[in-house]
């Protein structure tokens, strides 16, 4: 696993390695991305429709993708919500509008291992060795899946789950906002020119990508800009 913080200027006008980043379509993903290009990545940007309560983050990482400038930008479908047990996938479970305890209901059973999955499908075939991953393990509402042992443990995997690594060509999966707070993680992108005005965080999202301004997500998002120092471009359907 690669957590650096440390960003090399390196846009040279040689090929560049490939890497596949997942790309959500909100902030820290496109943190990541410009993350990614900065250290002189060829970016091929993998999104995917799980039946998403917040469907419009999709929209935001089509725009996210094009503004940015991935060479490729792929949306996997899959329907989780045919299994359902979690607020983001089933319309019967309430996503909360308080500060919760524990891991909460937004939780997607097994979301990131079946996103690094198709990205890893994906990395072997374009012959890349390279993946990001934009998980928090600070901010990010207690998921188990976004904590820097699952990350490096599904990198173990990888590596002896593949051709290309078995043939000596391993994987590395970059988590490099892991030990990040949401403020820095929003100075870093700002660095890089992110805009974070077409991104989608908000786990209820409307149809126009307008935020709640009351569920977890929407509330580390505020946090983060106010604790940056930044205005937050965030368009809210409800005053937080």
């Amino acid at each position: 696993m690669n957590s650096t913080k440390n960003i090399n200027n390196n846009d040279s006008v040689a090929a560049k390695p490939k890497a596949v980043v997942l790309l959500s379509g909100g902030l820290d993903s496109a943190t990541v991305l410009a993350y990614a290009r900065k250290l002189g990545f060829e970016c091929y940007c993998l999104s995917l429709d799980y039946h998403q309560r917040h469907i419009a983050e999709l929209d935001a990482a089509k725009n996210v993708a094009t503004v940015m400038g991935a060479a490729l930008h792929k949306t996997a479908q899959l329907d989780l919500s045919l299994f359902g047990g979690s607020a983001l996938t089933d319309d019967a479970i309430a996503v909360p509008e308080i500060e919760t305890v524990g891991i909460p209901v937004t939780y997607v059973p097994a979301r990131n291992t079946i996103m690094l999955s198709l990205a890893l499908a994906w990395a072997e075939v374009l012959h890349s060795q390279d993946i990001f991953i934009g998980v928090n393990a600070l901010d990010y509402s207690g998921y188990p899946d976004c904590r820097g042992e699952y990350v490096k443990a599904f990198q173990d995997m990888a590596n002896l789950a593949t051709k290309s690594a078995v043939e000596g060509q391993t994987i590395t999966i970059h988590a490099p906002l892991i030990d990040m707070t949401k403020a820095e993680i929003i100075r870093l992108g700002t660095s890089l020119g992110v805009d974070y005005a077409m991104t989608v965080s908000c786990y209820q999202a409307d149809a126009y990508g307008e935020a709640c301004g009351l569920c977890d997500s929407c509330r580390l998002r505020r946090e983060g800009f106010i604790a940056a120092g930044l205005a937050d471009p965030t368009r809210y359907r409800k005053q937080p």
